[in-house]
């Protein structure tokens, strides 16, 4: 009997001794998007660490967040699977001076615990702008706030004498661009339905698309956008601590508080694609490839500004793909380096000029066609971007192709016509003196030492040359001059 009980009691004091070890192993993921637009290529990057979230036993994921925006499709993607992730995902706004803008404010409501460093910001997901100050965007969202405050009760009826709201909204999306009104309505319909699922504020959410609304830290828990406010990671996996979420529709309670901290950092790869598809960082690429294409058909044989050019091209056409290129645009773009092209061949006392730098501005603001300004190029880069490459074009290349319309003044081709004098008689040989060297030359009529003679051809190390009478003596100082 002694021996099962040993055995037994062996038993307990490994496991009493292992516990403290298991509550070591328990861990939670930390990945950073810092100052990062939502794309393909960080949607790769959130959607590879849920999916290692759920398979290495991680108590929670946290995406520590600071964002202007992004894209559409990526967002959504983002949300879909944060919403049927099988690990408790915390969107962490953070570190203080961040914001979660745009495509931000969809993924932070989508978490199970949304979290805000202190001094940050979340809001203004409207999707859509329309023309200067909002144009016809704005006044249906106008109408549509002014239905919802008809419905409250606090508000009197309308008189039968004024026209329904409810027609006047019809109205006013009838004459909106259909694809406006149904990205705004289809917007306002997902938000809605996140925060509902997460609890949240929904008409808070409502107003961060319709108004473009964003708030404060401090704002976003009293309004219950998001759970709680955190100096650092380690402060919110304290507070996390205790608090209950559901995942599938069942409810877990989170055990953070001594849980390791594993980050996840971006690999190489990632961190090169998120920095070309920058909207700047593409447009940069694709006037740079252009520029060394250029160079390059103008200045044949140098071939690293053509293998350069053509490298940034073909970046900036990956970055391109994930990019909402406007083809409209990329024509306005084209159209304005051959007008300036052509200004260097074609007189028009700078009217080609000024056509090439206004069409290549209009084609840079119109490049990408995306309502986010986020994924635009700043116009503090096309300006330096348009006046440098303008400015190339028109003096450096214009030099360079006026170089090689000049007649060649060295070499065998630069002594065809060049003037000298003969050193020694020619008949039919003899030697001659032209370019500061002495050459063996052949003429068919006889020439006297000290004559002048033109050269006419070159074969090999010898010229064939031709008398000038009396009066080319001052051709020949002109020419050697």
């Amino acid at each position: 009997m002694s021996h099962p009980r040993f055995l037994l009691t062996l038993a307990v004091g490994a496991l009493v001794a292992w516990c403290p070890r298991l509550a070591q192993a328990a861990h939670v993921n930390v990945i950073e998007l810092d100052n990062q637009i939502i794309s393909p290529v960080t949607q790769q990057y959130i959607l590879e660490a849920i999916d290692r979230s759920e398979t290495d036993g991680a108590v929670c994921l946290i995406l520590q967040l600071d964002t202007p925006g992004g894209l559409l499709e990526s967002t959504r993607a983002i949300v879909k699977r944060i919403m049927n992730a099988k690990v408790p995902i915390a969107v962490y706004v953070a570190p203080s001076g961040s914001r979660a803008g745009s495509a931000g404010v969809f993924i932070t409501l989508a978490a199970h615990v949304a979290a805000m460093a202190p001094s940050t910001n979340i809001g203004a997901a409207h999707p859509v702008v329309v023309g200067e100050g909002g144009g016809p965007m704005k006044k249906l969202i106008r109408r549509i706030r002014r239905a919802a405050e008809e419905e409250s009760p606090k508000k009197n009826r309308r008189t039968d004498a004024k026209k329904p709201i409810e027609e006047e909204i019809i109205e006013e999306e009838e004459a909106l661009d259909p694809m406006t009104a149904k990205i705004l309505n289809d917007t306002v319909a997902w938000i809605t339905t996140i925060a509902k699922a997460r609890g949240r504020n929904d008409a808070w959410a409502k107003k961060a698309v319709l108004e473009s609304f964003s708030v404060t830290e401090t704002e976003a828990v009293k309004e219950r956008i998001v759970d709680l406010i955190a100096t650092d990671v380690r402060h919110l996996l304290t507070q996390m601590d205790g608090r209950t979420v559901t995942l599938a529709g069942v409810a877990v309670e989170l055990r953070t508080a001594a849980a390791r901290i594993v980050t996840l950092p971006m690999s190489k790869r990632q961190e090169f694609l998120a920095t070309i598809t920058n909207p700047n960082i593409a447009y940069l690429l694709m006037m740079l490839g252009t520029l060394g294409l250029i160079f390059e058909f103008t200045h044949p044989g140098l071939s690293f500004p053509g293998i350069a050019g053509l490298m940034c091209l073909l970046l900036a056409l990956y970055a391109f793909q994930t990019l909402p290129v406007s083809i409209a645009a990329m024509a306005l773009i084209a159209l304005g380096i051959g007008l300036l092209i052509a200004e260097i061949n074609i007189i028009s006392h700078g009217l080609l000029a000024v056509g090439g730098v206004i069409s290549l501005t209009l084609g840079s603001l119109m490049l990408f066609e995306s309502p986010d300004p986020t994924i635009r190029v700043s116009f503090h880069v096309i300006i330096p971007a348009v006046a440098t490459l303008a400015l190339i074009i028109l003096f450096v290349i214009q030099r360079a192709l006026r170089a090689q319309t000049q007649p060649v003044a060295t070499g065998a081709q630069g002594l065809i016509g060049a003037v000298g004098v003969a050193s020694t008689a020619l008949r039919p040989e003899g030697t001659i003196f032209v370019h500061g060297e002495y050459w063996s030359a052949t003429s068919q009529q006889p020439v006297a030492q000290g004559g002048n003679v033109r050269v006419m051809r070159v074969e090999g190390l010898h010229l064939v040359v031709e008398p000038l009478p009396s009066g080319g003596v001052s051709c020949s100082v002109s020419l050697d001059g």
